[in-house]
């Protein structure tokens, strides 16, 4: 029958498996094949975060439009500036593939990609078209290896396109013609207006890709992994330095912008090396230091403290009744109440206290020139805090719960009070909370002040 017969080059007997796809439009048909519209688990997301993706993409599409109606026509320079970047970042993503992929594997919320470094030229000197052409082929080998909902990737990619039209708008016009005539006299002028441009690129960035997390992209948003850590916010601040270098060599001597190949690779290894390390003092459930990363600032802090003859407290606070939680509601809500009451431990606590999960339930918070009354005063407020918190989340059956009313336990050690060293002060602070638990829970009580025997 007429249409039943396979396409020449593709015939196979009955219960045949079709080839497999080979180059690279055949991995990308498979791909989207593999991937279908209806099958996206952004319809699994909530409403206010599927309205908001989907009115930025369309607003993005607008404004990408109108930027390349708008755009004159590329001349034999911009081709050539197109080729020299386009070149330079192929070599950078195909050299740190795999460790990209590695990188991307381990990251749930925050990411920074290095290919920055060279977009945010491309969107400074090169017409709308060939800066999206430029974005364009940079995503499409990101994809390969992206392993992201095929939503999230595509919402990524116009805000980067969108990005770099702003940073294109604004360089137009304040910066084109200072950098064309570039001389000491006016160098400082220049690099200061590419790097306000810069921070433009990566705010919109943040401010967009931060929106969607907060409205659901992540399950449990915090400052860290909605706006990224200050380790996440220094590599974008290197990346959008290494572009204006590039912007500059680019545009003065095109033949040294190579030497940023090797710059980037060594930069990318450099992030998945400290990423690896952040890791490894993390805490992956809750975001906050784990026992490694928080012993080890904890050391630094009491070293510090016993120099300068400072105060310093420890609490040590444990949540009541946890295991019911668990075998009430599940494992994921016990998971969820550890998350939140970390989130709200960093939001009640100042910049230099040093918060950590010690394991299960417990949380260990070193509080710095903190004397007895400070110590009671932060104790107290965790206390209250934790028995305020309304937590939204599942039961055994995946149906909404809502759990409240928590309250927990606190000891508190204080620095030549209780001991004077760490272990010692973890001891007395343990002590405290198990007369806690003794005298009815939900309560806080201070370590005996005695110097515990070595």
């Amino acid at each position: 029958m007429p249409g039943t017969e396979p396409a020449r080059g593709d015939r196979r007997g009955p219960g045949e498996e079709p080839p497999a796809a080979t180059g690279f439009a055949g991995r990308l048909r498979a791909l989207i094949a593999a991937n279908p519209v209806s099958s996206w688990d952004l319809w699994t997301k909530p409403r206010r975060m599927v309205a908001f993706l989907l009115a930025w993409d369309a607003i993005a599409v607008a404004l990408l439009t109108v930027g390349v109606v708008a755009s004159p026509s590329p001349d034999f320079v911009d081709w050539g500036r197109f080729a020299i970047l386009a070149g330079c970042a192929t070599v950078h993503i195909q050299l740190t593939r795999r460790q990209e992929e590695r990188r991307r594997n381990r990251v749930t919320a925050v990411h920074i990609d290095l290919t920055g470094i060279w977009v945010f030229p491309a969107a400074l000197l090169l017409p709308i078209p060939l800066t999206l052409l430029l974005i364009a082929l940079l995503r499409i080998q990101r994809w390969f290896n992206s392993r992201r909902p095929p939503h999230k990737f595509v919402f990524t990619s116009f805000t980067h396109a969108v990005s770099a039209l702003l940073a294109h708008l604004l360089y137009q016009t304040f910066a084109s013609a200072e950098l064309a005539r570039l001389s000491p006299a006016n160098s400082l002028q220049v690099f200061g207006i590419l790097m306000l441009v810069g921070f433009s690129y990566a705010a919109l960035q943040a401010i967009v890709i931060g929106g969607l997390l907060a409205l659901g992209g992540t399950s449990a948003p915090t400052l860290r992994n909605v706006l990224g850590t200050k380790d996440d916010n220094l590599l974008e601040l290197s990346t959008i330095s290494l572009g204006t270098i590039a912007t500059i060599l680019l545009v003065n001597i095109p033949p040294a912008i190579v030497i940023l190949v090797l710059i980037t690779v060594l930069g990318n290894r450099l992030a998945e090396i400290n990423q690896l390390q952040s890791e490894a003092r993390t805490d992956p459930k809750t975001g906050i230091f784990n026992v490694r990363g928080w012993s080890e600032s904890a050391e630094r802090a009491l070293a510090r403290a016993a120099r300068g003859g400072e105060t310093l407290a420890l609490l040590m606070i444990d949540l009541d009744h946890f295991k019911w939680i668990n075998d009430t509601y599940g494992h994921p809500a016990g998971d969820d109440v550890l998350r939140t009451v970390a989130q709200t431990l960093d939001e009640i606590t100042r910049p230099k206290d040093i918060i950590g999960r010690f394991g299960g339930e417990e949380f260990l918070i070193l509080l710095p020139d903190a004397d007895t009354t400070a110590a009671k005063v932060t104790a107290e407020r965790i206390r209250t805090a934790i028995a305020d918190q309304r937590i939204v989340t599942t039961d055994k059956r995946g149906g909404s719960a809502l759990i409240s009313g928590r309250t927990a336990s606190i000891g508190v050690a204080l620095l030549g009070v209780n001991g004077t060293t760490l272990e010692q002060l973890l001891q007395a602070a343990d002590a405290a909370v198990y007369t806690a638990k003794e005298g009815g829970r939900n309560q806080v009580r201070f370590a005996d002040a005695n110097l515990p025997s070595e």
